[in-house]
């Protein structure tokens, strides 16, 4: 039996401390086969063996996007997403098959789509569905948008948009992959936080919780370094020594 999950999956190299581990589809695939009930297993197994097969695309559809379609109906919506990822990456679905999943899908099979780049496109070619996802108000949609892949591809204007869009739909930023390391010394970002912040004071409305959390992410962190003055003062490092041993 074929296991496309068993080969380690690593992405595209990234800034040092930009974006977070991506988790191990060996240990996504682990979990299921520990808590899936045995026919879910035995489906799940079969439909890896089919993508692993049948890669790419097969006619006006294939196996494995029939397989994607049934993962909520075969595996509960608990394990869902997890099996649809496991099978996008047995495909090897590239970035034409990602997308006309992601326009051709239903909103799980999209969120899978978003969840699957960081492990599947190593460059930016797939960031139009990032910014698709971004333009809706479907906030399981948005959380998957503002994960790795975004934290790695999106330009600061896009992402600083992205985290405000967050705040305006009330996803926690604690789904936005690399906000510490992003956020950090990011002052256009603060002066939009501030500006968002005074909008919703002024019209009433309450300020969402976590921008407060957000502003305080863009202080820049700097070693401190005493002042001069606050260095003990020497005044005997040039002295000429006295040849007799004496203090004048």
């Amino acid at each position: 039996m074929t296991h496309p999950h068993a080969t380690p999956t690593t992405s595209a190299a990234a800034p040092q401390g930009t974006t977070p581990a991506l988790p191990s589809l060996d240990a996504q695939y682990t979990h299921l086969a520990t808590h899936l009930p045995p026919p879910a297993l035995v489906w799940l197994r079969r439909a890896l063996d089919e993508a692993a097969a049948q890669p790419g695309t097969h006619g006006p559809i294939s196996v494995w996007e029939l397989r994607l379609a049934e993962a909520g109906r075969r595996c509960g919506s608990r394990y869902a997403d997890a099996a649809r990822l496991l099978i996008l990456h047995a495909a090897r679905a590239d970035p034409a098959a990602l997308t006309r999943v992601y326009f051709q899908g239903t909103a799980d099979e999209r969120r899978a789509v978003l969840q699957a780049l960081p492990h599947l496109v190593p460059g930016p070619e797939a960031l139009p569905l990032v910014e698709d996802a971004l333009r809706t108000n479907d906030t399981r949609l948005l959380a998957a948008a503002v994960g790795p892949y975004a934290a790695r591809h999106l330009d600061a204007h896009a992402w600083r948009h992205a985290v405000l869009k967050c705040l305006f739909t009330s996803v926690p930023v604690d789904e936005v992959a690399g906000l510490e390391d992003r956020a950090r010394g990011d002052t256009e970002l603060a002066r939009m936080l501030r500006d968002y912040a005074a909008e919703r004071t002024a019209a009433g409305r309450p300020v969402p919780p976590d921008l407060d959390h957000v502003l305080a992410l863009t202080i820049p962190t700097t070693p401190v370094v005493p002042p001069p003055h606050a260095l003990p003062l020497r005044t005997d490092l040039h002295r000429p020594a006295d040849p007799h041993g004496k203090e004048s």
